[in-house]
């Protein structure tokens, strides 16, 4: 078995007595002391060595302890700081624990203090070490068909699917957007019989109400103008496979119809042909829109929704499955530490606190745009608050009787204000902008002509 790694332990003291002392107290197998005078110098020592421990002189000439402690607390939000001081006032003590030092010793040093202060921040460093590795190896261990989770809503939904996969015909996948209704639909598929067979996805919200039809059926040569030869549909793609249809709460109620028929016969025609077409396909429907509420307004038929609801699975929400985020956490920022070519290996506890405050109403797809954006800025071994986007940090309740609720913009402003940033991003591409946002098309145009907008109301 390999002999776990020597630790790192980094003295900068313009006293070479003091030096000294804590290189022969200190030093030994298990940890190796660096010890030099010049603060600059050591800024570099550690920028190289990157060690657990840092002991810095509090007065020192030209750089005080304190600078060292704020660049070492920036760039390495691992290594702990333990500051000496000649004074016994308070003062300092507290202000060093503010900015981050993790303990501070008094002048002159006690050897016996000094040993037991530092095995402790070691044990600690050595702790989190083995949490950070179990996370990771947790990771491993709690991957369902490329889903991650270890908590009982989603422990539910990988036995749900397991059962299903086998024997359904047709499923509705319900979760709220950025969920992993996708991956829920890939490991149906992939865990069923036809699971070497073709695996199609349509997205509804990006066809328009008058192409439903031939996009789904397919048509014939001459059934409408234009149409200069047969064209298959999703229907006909996916025989023998699986077809997904995403947002099937944007289907028209005139082709939802046929689209019951289809699935419940396995037949269809094509435009313009009179011949009915058999197929075997299974289908899974996804949505995030609350079907029943579209029932109760007769946008949906309640025999389609019957059908495709006897056998359905629901995603719960990341607010729902909090034990799973640092999973999650832990996976995303592998993927981009190797997608950007950096040496991100891991994420500070304050870091990954604040991450757990948040609501996430972007769901997972939202927690993995946050890693991306905070991996991409990181410049050192480990994601630190300072590398979330602007905000991240006070998206957590704010305590009763502090919040300026007078201040508080409408939620709708807001929502219709992004969706104009989206579609600018996307140069006026509805499709993209759509895509991007995790909505259907017809959402987007609600968003987008909203009354009552003003050209003061939606300034950035």
């Amino acid at each position: 078995m390999a002999s776990p790694p020597r630790m790192c332990l980094l003295a900068i003291d313009d006293d070479p007595a003091t030096l000294e002392l804590i290189q022969a107290a200190l030093e030994g197998p298990d940890l190796q002391v660096l010890c030099v005078s010049d603060p600059a110098e050591g800024l570099n020592l550690a920028w190289r060595y990157r060690p657990e421990v840092v002991i810095v002189d509090l007065l020192m000439p030209g750089m005080s302890g304190m600078d060292v402690l704020d660049s070492v607390s920036e760039r390495l939000p691992q290594t702990d700081v333990v500051l000496l001081t000649g004074d016994d006032s308070a003062s300092s003590a507290v202000e060093a624990i503010h900015r981050g030092a993790t303990d501070y010793l008094l002048k002159p040093i006690s050897v016996s203090d000094l040993r037991r202060k530092i095995r402790r921040t070691l044990e600690d460093a050595e702790r989190r070490h083995r949490a950070a590795l179990a996370e990771q190896e947790a990771v491993a261990a709690n991957t369902f068909q490329g889903m991650i989770g270890r908590s009982a809503a989603m422990t539910d939904v990988f036995a749900r699917i397991r059962r299903i996969a086998p024997h359904f015909r047709s499923t509705l996948v319900l979760g709220e957007t950025g969920t992993g209704k996708e991956l829920v639909a890939r490991a149906l598929h992939d865990l069923s019989p036809v699971a070497k067979g073709p695996y199609v996805v349509c997205n509804c919200g990006a066809i328009a109400e008058s192409l439903f039809e031939r996009e789904l059926f397919g048509h014939v040569k001459g059934a409408f103008t234009g149409a200069v030869s047969d064209q298959p549909g999703f229907f006909e793609a996916a025989n023998k496979g699986t077809l997904v249809l995403d947002e099937i709460g944007e289907l028209p109620l005139v082709t939802q119809a046929k689209f019951l028929r289809a699935i419940q016969y396995q037949q269809f025609q094509r435009v313009g042909s009179p011949t009915a077409m058999s197929v075997d396909v299974r289908i899974v429907c996804s949505t995030n829109r609350d079907l029943r509420e579209m029932m109760r307004k007769g946008e949906f038929r309640e025999d389609l929704y019957y059908r495709l609801s006897m056998v359905s699975i629901e995603i719960p929400s990341l607010r729902e499955r909090a034990d799973d985020i640092a999973l999650l956490v832990r996976f995303f920022l592998q993927r981009f530490a190797r997608d950007f070519q950096k040496s991100i290996d891991d994420i500070t506890p304050r870091a990954l606190a604040t991450l757990t405050k948040r609501r996430w109403q972007g769901n997972i797809r939202e927690l993995e745009n946050v890693i991306g954006g905070a991996a991409m800025l990181c410049e050192g071994r480990s994601i630190d608050v300072h590398d979330l986007p602007p905000g991240e940090a006070d998206d957590c309740p704010p305590r009763e009787g502090l919040f300026p609720f007078e201040s508080v913009e409408p939620l709708d402003l807001l929502e219709r204000r992004y969706a104009r940033h989206v579609l600018e991003c996307c140069n006026g591409n509805k499709v993209k902008a759509a895509s991007a946002l995790g909505v259907s098309r017809a959402t987007l145009y609600k968003l987008l002509d909203s009354p009552g907008d003003t050209k003061e109301e939606l300034a950035s």
